[in-house]
């Protein structure tokens, strides 16, 4: 079994090499943000924004929200969303021909009514029903249509919508007052220069909303939730701030991104072909400005916060997960004559190959990395020093990157304001590589090779609501 040993141990110390470069990738993508990240920190968030709310410059935004099987959480989304800080908005909800009572819950909190609209076929879509529009709030419109996925729900969307710009919305999500204003503002200070912009997401479980405001941020008592808290910590402020510092953001979260609305006309609408819409059309767009020798950008701003529920319990999350990895795959494939072409520069040369080889391909290395680790610890197949090293650059990997996230996070916008919740969410983050971090790998990796099913969905998510203590009544 000589040979086994040594193939393991060569397997072992490629991995462990993976792992470092990995790693120094993530550090040099902290280094290159941590000038904004500094900038932000004591910043006054009110003074940048305040001439945008009454300015004649702020460009009206249609607001999307795409909505399947929400009745927990749509009218409370709603709500936040009509309460925005923004001089001039629409709220467009398509219902995708939800099974459960989404079209009931909107009717009845808002009084709609059923009127004949003129929809401009930008896009095909699966069949629109109806259209309504409330009685009491005149910017809130309601779109009933057949299903066809959460991209043909965007793409009605933008027919029905009426703005230069618009807003993607999760129908499970909440925005901070100030979101879209402070979203918005890049856009208009660099008179239109910024085609696309994306907000940070946040995990909402656990925490405090009344009248669809969150009052007080707390962390949630299951595990699960609390580890989805320190990863968006990590992808957020680490990787897309970084990416996006060279123009070279390949995803602006489906839970809230802004859109020149012209800009994705012309490129095509969302794929209705592929899972994962938003990143698809990020990616296309991306490409869209290359071959034309744009200078437009997208921007992420990490500023703007969207709480949105996060997967409670382990079959939902497993879902979520599989279908994020399957849509990386598809968009990387159908894109992949950008991979390492010159004419993409930053696109094609950095950001297609750190989405290949470390944000998807490094679930099927940490994989083997924790097999090599049980053969050598249980079965004596990988030298001891070897294995030792393989655990202590595992933990290192997540745990420690992790770590470093929430210190950034509390540095800058110290969210939450108790020092228990720090430390819990410290605590829970050394534990990543034990337990949460293998599970996330194994769902990586049955989504990477779950590729070749061609049948796209919504994906199932228990809903518990994103508030027990969300007030009833208007």
């Amino acid at each position: 079994m000589d040979w086994v040993s040594l193939l393991l141990t060569i397997m072992a110390y490629a991995i462990i090499v993976y792992m470092i470069i990995v790693c120094v990738i993530y550090v040099a993508l902290f280094l290159f943000s941590s000038p904004k990240i500094h900038r932000e920190h004591g910043l006054h968030r009110e003074e940048p924004i305040e001439e945008l709310q009454e300015s004649q410059d702020t460009y009206p935004v249609s607001i999307l929200v795409p909505a399947y099987n929400e009745e927990v959480g749509v009218v409370t989304t709603v709500r936040s969303l009509l309460a925005l800080k923004y001089p001039q908005f629409e709220i467009i909800v398509v219902n995708d021909g939800s099974k459960d009572a989404t079209n009931d819950k909107m009717i009845k909190a808002f009084q709609m009514k059923k009127v004949n609209s003129a929809i401009k076929m930008h896009f095909p879509t699966a069949e629109v029903v109806a259209v309504y529009h409330s009685e009491i709030y005149p910017n809130v419109v309601l779109v009933e249509k057949e299903n066809g996925g959460k991209a043909d729900a965007l793409n009605a969307g933008i027919n029905i919508s009426k703005y230069p710009y618009f807003a993607a919305i999760d129908g499970d999500s909440i925005l901070e007052r100030d979101a879209l204003l402070k979203t918005m503002k890049p856009i208009i200070d660099s008179n239109g220069n910024v085609t696309v912009t994306g907000g940070t997401v946040r995990i909402a479980n656990g925490s405090k909303i009344r009248q669809s405001v969150v009052e007080q941020i707390a962390l949630p008592k299951h595990p699960l939730a609390i580890m989805q808290i320190v990863e968006y910590f990590r992808a957020f402020l680490i990787g897309r701030l970084g990416l996006s510092r060279v123009n070279a953001l390949l995803i602006i979260s489906g839970a809230f991104g802004v859109f020149e609305k012209e800009r994705v006309i012309r490129a095509g609408g969302y794929e209705t072909k592929t899972i994962g819409e938003d990143m698809e059309l990020v990616v296309r767009i991306h490409r869209m400005l290359k071959d034309e020798k744009s200078k437009q950008r997208i921007e992420y701003i990490q500023d703007p916060v969207c709480w949105t529920e996060a997967p409670s319990d382990i079959k939902s999350l497993k879902s979520q997960r599989i279908r994020w990895q399957k849509g990386l795959a598809e968009t990387l494939w159908r894109h992949k004559k950008m991979m390492f072409n010159p004419k993409y520069k930053s696109i094609g040369l950095f950001s297609m190959p750190y989405y290949l080889f470390v944000e998807l391909l490094s679930a099927v290395f940490e994989l083997l990395g924790y097999a090599i680790i049980i053969l050598g610890i249980f079965f004596g197949l990988v030298n001891p020093q070897v294995t030792l090293l393989m655990v202590i650059v595992t933990v290192l990997y997540g745990s420690l990157l992790s770590a470093l996230a929430i210190l950034l996070e509390e540095w800058t916008y110290h969210k939450y304001r108790d020092l228990k919740s720090v430390v819990v969410l410290y605590g829970w983050a050394l534990t990543e590589s034990f337990w949460y971090r293998p599970f996330m790998v194994w769902c990586r990796v049955v989504g990477f090779f779950s590729v070749l099913k061609k049948k796209q969905t919504w994906g199932e998510m228990k809903r518990t609501g994103i508030s027990e203590d969300e007030e009833k009544e208007l």
